[in-house]
């Protein structure tokens, strides 16, 4: 099964769990054991797994990134956007998850998190479970 999720960001950076919307979807599916990819078709944005509970924790992500990678660098892609496309590609783009039992096999304080970079934009996600 494929499925689009549709995202809409209201920052230029930020970082939103898309954990349930992604669960919602592995039990449309009806698949107890396989695998789930959650992939983001976009170059400024990104996906990954980490902490979910404890907000601070993407606050500090985003931070340290804007930190490597400063919005304002000495870039030589002209549409103001280069730090964005940098970003995208630390974080990557697309993440697999076991299923199990129906489930995502995620551990006890992981989420899944789609990064934004080049916001606020409606991004789509692609989520597709593989399995029986």
């Amino acid at each position: 099964m494929q499925y689009t999720l549709s995202i809409s960001t209201r920052s230029r950076a930020e970082l939103v769990d898309i954990t349930a919307q992604v669960q919602d979807v592995v039990r449309k599916s009806e698949v107890s054991k396989g695998i789930c990819m959650v992939y983001v078709p976009h170059t400024t944005a990104g996906i990954t797994i980490n902490e979910g509970t404890d907000l601070d924790v993407p606050r500090d992500i985003l931070e340290q990134l804007e930190r490597l990678v400063p919005r304002d660098g000495p870039y030589r892609h002209v549409e103001g956007n280069a730090d964005a496309h940098i970003k995208a590609s630390l974080l990557g783009s697309s993440v697999l998850i076991p299923v199990s039992g129906g489930e995502l096999s995620l551990g006890t304080w992981q989420a899944v998190l789609f990064g934004e970079f080049d916001g606020p934009r409606t991004r789509r996600v692609i989520v597709q479970v593989i399995g029986s």
